[in-house]
């Protein structure tokens, strides 16, 4: 269209402020077997939810009857049927029934839900329906759907419905049932032949009705499947907390729990006692547990099932707790969470927001009951997920006062806490910056001092965080700071021409001679990592833009931006040792031996490297044979001044 004035609307073409003729209003067109076909086979993520859907009317019809008759005496009970030979799989149950008319408004019209409209009515929160569409998926598994049905409202009259696909369906007269209630017969495609298998109905449906107050049987069973008690419905005999241990051992698929507690109601702020939960409350019930799995950094064995009204609604609900509880697994039932329409997840609205900040609470108070009730099992879920749990305890102010002192930290010598890891540093807590082994360790393996693994997963902020609590010194090794307080400056600077030699003596390409002083006195010799510099070179690898994030990678770069990577290692020397000590006299008397001794202790660095952290900077094989041209010129019988002893490092090894 060109610019300028507007063009008047056409007489065909009503303006937005006039009412629209009557007359041009249209229907719109339905392809049923479209809709049909779309709800029935991609509303849902497994055909095993069609079982689910069917017992889920099952029980609404029940409630409906008690809603609708009160007084009447009434059995309630469902019961599902599997005929392999058949190939069809039938749920049966003793509700209200369906009258013809009720057939043809509800069960064969498409998001229209007789529960719903119940509910709204009656305010009930036992019926589980919601948008009318839970028939529709008998058709994701059947070819033919047929259902024999009497009304309690008309219990001399029968009606049999049948339907293939959806799209058609024909109702007739039949003898009345026995009872009142309902008979759904699915006539299994044949991809889904194997749900018609009694022993995979009892599983599947075990865990779906477990919560479902009516009684589900499968086959000729005398037993439901959900005949288990639900711990938070009734008072266990005995002991309350072996029932809830019962319960998570025979709900948990995965791992053995090793401790449970439960899930209770919060009232939100402005709640009535009796009325629900308000703003900020939940109504939601149940029980967490500690799964014997291992977890570590960012593994994740969460595992939560969520039941709306008794029936499984999302089986992997694990988002509902925090990110940092993978070794959580659980069972919530609610009246007030809402469904998707497939009803196999949960609207995040304010009721599931709130039973976020419940679940949480409910997990921190948990481990405070197990470690102040039940020290043996706090001692083993400490043993378990300690490396999860220094995760943990950064995440939640409540469970760093509880953990500080009691989880485990990986140390050179094993898993200690952190107050362990005090002790023995006289009062100070050392951690590595880098994968351990090397020089660091070698150093601390002198001092007799354990040395925190700094790269595993939260044991840096841990220890951080724990020495700012106590008040206690954190000694970082391979930081500025840490360096500063483990080799001191020595007493006086060395004269510059003997830092060049031993500089060349000593020290590899990319290694910076630091002579200083620190213990113990017998290691002559501590090579330490530059952690930035190692930050820079992998940040800066062809490799890097594909391995790491890239807002991450912006951030790493910032910060290594201020080194230009050149020092690799810095190399300490100790002048507190008395072989460094005698190497400076020899080299300043002039003895022809102190080359030999230098290029020892070069080849020393080297190969001491090597077995602390594998494949070395230096060459090893020369670095072997350095020590033995060394030995050999030190136990000539006239060691000084030999022609095949030249006094240069690089005969001992060369650039080893």
């Amino acid at each position: 269209m060109s610019e300028g004035a507007p063009t008047e609307p056409t007489p065909t073409e009503p303006t937005p402020t006039e009412p629209t003729p009557a007359e041009d209003l249209r229907t719109t067109e339905v392809d049923l077997g479209g809709l049909v076909n779309v709800l029935a086979t991609h509303l849902y993520s497994t055909p095993l939810v069609a079982l689910r859907e069917l017992v889920q009317n099952a029980h609404d019809s029940h409630t409906r009857r008690f809603l609708e008759d009160p007084d009447g005496e009434h059995r309630p009970r469902i019961r599902v049927r599997a005929d392999a030979i058949r190939r069809t799989v039938a749920i049966e149950d003793t509700g209200a029934g369906l009258t013809e008319p009720e057939i043809h408004a509800y069960l064969a019209t498409v998001g229209t839900g007789y529960t719903r409209m119940l509910r709204e009515l009656t305010g009930n929160q036992e019926l589980i329906g919601a948008f009318g569409l839970g028939f529709l998926s008998a058709f994701s598994v059947a070819d033919e759907v047929t259902v024999t049905t009497t009304s309690h409202r008309e219990p001399q009259l029968g009606h049999r419905y049948r339907s293939r696909g959806g799209e058609q369906y024909q109702v007739d007269p039949v003898p009345a049932r026995p009872e009142p209630g309902t008979v759904v017969e699915l006539a299994l495609k044949a991809e889904h032949a194997h749900l018609a298998d009694e022993h995979a109905l009892r599983e599947v449906l075990g865990r779906y009705c477990v919560l479902l107050p009516i009684p589900v049987y499968v086959g000729d069973d005398d037993q439901p499947v959900n005949a288990v008690q639900v711990p938070w419905r009734q008072n266990p005999d005995g002991d309350q907390y072996a029932a809830r241990m019962r319960f998570a051992t025979a709900f948990g698929r995965r791992f053995e729990p090793l401790t449970a507690f439960p899930v209770l109601p919060v009232q939100g702020k402005g709640a009535v006692p009796g009325e629900g939960a308000a703003e900020g409350g939940t109504d939601a019930v149940g029980l967490l547990w500690v799964q014997d799995g291992g977890t570590y950094g960012s593994s994740d064995n969460r595992d939560l099932a969520v039941y709306l009204r008794g029936m499984l609604l999302a089986e992997d609900a694990r988002d509902l707790l925090p990110s940092w509880a993978g070794f959580i697994g659980g069972v919530v039932e609610s009246s007030r969470l809402t469904p998707t329409a497939s009803r196999e997840d949960l609207q995040r609205d304010e009721h599931y927001r709130a039973l976020q900040k419940a679940l949480t609470d409910a997990i921190v108070d948990g481990l405070y009951e197990t470690a102040r009730l039940r020290p043996a099992v706090w001692r083993r879920i400490l043993t378990r997920h300690g490396q999860e749990l220094l995760g943990a305890a950064l995440c939640d102010d409540r469970l760093f006062t509880l953990l500080a002192d009691d989880v485990p930290v990986p140390t050179s010598q094993g898993d200690l806490t952190a107050g362990a890891l005090r002790a023995s540093g006289g009062g100070a807590v050392h951690v590595a910056l880098g994968s351990g082994g090397g020089f660091e360790e070698m150093l601390y393996r002198a001092m007799r001092v354990p040395i925190a693994r700094g790269d595993r997963y939260a044991v840096l902020p841990f220890l951080r965080r724990y020495a700012q609590l106590r008040g206690c010194r954190l000694v970082e090794l391979g930081s500025e700071q840490g360096n500063r307080e483990l080799f001191r400056d020595p007493e006086r600077p060395l004269p510059a021409e003997e830092s060049a030699w031993l500089a060349g003596a000593l020290a590899d390409p990319g290694e910076q001679l630091v002579p200083a002083r620190f213990d113990p006195p017998g290691l002559p010799l501590v090579l330490v990592p530059d952690r930035e510099a190692e930050l820079k070179a992998r940040i800066e690898d062809d490799q890097a833009d594909a391995r790491i994030p890239s807002a991450a990678l912006r951030l790493a770069r910032a910060f290594t931006a201020r080194t230009d990577g050149e020092v690799k290692a810095r190399l300490y020397l100790n002048l507190d040792c008395p072989a460094v000590r005698d190497l400076l006299a020899a080299y300043r008397t002039g003895h022809t031996g102190s080359a030999t001794a230098a290029g020892l202790l070069r080849s020393l660095k080297v190969i001491m490297a090597a077995a602390s952290t594998g494949p070395a900077e230096g060459d090893l094989g020369a670095a072997l044979a350095g020590i033995g041209t060394a030995v050999s010129a030190l136990t000539a019988a006239v060691p000084a001044g030999l022609p095949d002893v030249p006094d240069s490092p690089g005969a001992l090894g060369g650039d080893a």
